[in-house]
């Protein structure tokens, strides 16, 4: 047991890494790397050996942020959505998986401010989808939680949460294509 403790404290910065790429607020990020090595800690047996320690507690990992994206969402009122942080927007916060804060010490300023432009206004994007098909798509692309389960939380068939992906691209796509990719724009506009 002693032995297990150690290497979960030694992977402890790893997952907050992993889970810090994942939301936006620190403190969810910190609770849910906690709750994953307390989670380990009571049901060592769990871990089989089938993976190495690491991947298992990502996997761990995973399911906490899922758990706390849950909720969040259940707890939060209607007099609390008018405050602009909602579930969505603490998940929605795509810079570190885009990697624009891990290049920020290398390359060119202009290349890393084009970066940072795009994955704002990506974000804007993201918020301006409505909150179900968000929501679906933060849960499927950016947590990477399975389709069953993200069915099962939205109360969606696999055809609807299907048709909810494809419209959330679309309209991530419409928003984008302007600004960020202009030659996909003029090929589309002229197709």
């Amino acid at each position: 047991m002693d032995e297990l403790a150690s290497q979960l404290a030694a992977l402890r910065p790893a997952l907050l890494r992993v889970a810090r790429q994942r939301v936006r607020n620190p403190a969810w990020a910190e609770d849910a790397v906690s709750e994953t090595l307390v989670a380990a800690l009571e049901n060592p047996a769990a871990f089989g050996g089938r993976a190495q320690l690491k991947t298992w507690l990502v996997g761990i990992l995973k399911h906490k942020l899922v758990d706390q994206l849950r909720s969040s969402t259940r707890e939060q009122s209607p007099a609390g959505a008018d405050d602009g942080e909602d579930a969505l927007d603490a998940y929605a916060d795509t810079t570190p998986t885009w990697g624009v804060e891990a290049r920020a010490g290398r390359g060119d300023p202009q290349d890393h401010l084009v970066r940072r432009q795009f994955v704002q206004h990506l974000e804007r994007s993201l918020r301006s989808l409505p909150e179900k098909q968000g929501r679906a798509f933060v849960m499927r692309e950016c947590l990477d939680v399975d389709a069953d389960e993200v069915c099962r939380e939205l109360g969606v068939t696999a055809n609807n949460l299907s048709v909810m992906l494809h419209r959330a691209r679309q309209r991530l796509r419409d928003s984008l294509q302007p600004l960020w990719m202009p030659a996909a724009a003029q090929q589309r506009a002229s197709a």
